[in-house]
């Protein structure tokens, strides 16, 4: 198997759970246009991760994750990403005072989005609902 990472390199790998979309010329239309955006994680900040994730595992720092995994698309919205970013950080000064050493902070927000499913559609008080969205 070729290892080597280029940007479509994901499409040579099996995938499960994922949605069948039946406007395939829409999604085409849509991965184009995201594939223009910038990333959201940029190298630099993955690589300090996963060194700062290293000082956790090697005991010198603590690891504080949270955000919603199951939130509804309403609740989707900036002001409710602020006040869990600003929660999140008001446990971090708790923590690093308390536990004296450094807190690696790790968010989950907006996880719904891109949470896997094992169904095609899910029955929500006898409705049938699709799963992901429809394009």
């Amino acid at each position: 198997m070729n290892n080597q990472w280029k940007p479509n390199s994901w499409k040579e790998k099996p995938a499960k759970h994922l949605p069948t979309y039946k406007d395939v010329k829409s999604l085409e239309l849509i991965t184009k246009k995201l594939s223009n955006y910038p990333p959201l994680v940029f190298a630099g900040e993955a690589r300090n991760l996963e060194k700062q994730l290293g000082e956790v595992a090697n005991g010198k720092a603590f690891l504080l994750q949270g955000g919603d995994c199951a939130e509804s698309f309403s609740d989707f919205h900036p002001n409710n990403i602020r006040d869990s970013f600003k929660v999140m950080l008001q446990m971090a000064v708790v923590l690093t005072f308390g536990a004296s050493c450094p807190v690696v902070k790790v968010g989950r927000m907006a996880g719904q989005f891109a949470k896997p499913r094992s169904q095609e559609y899910e029955n929500k008080d006898g409705i049938e609902l699709p799963s992901y969205p429809v394009l």
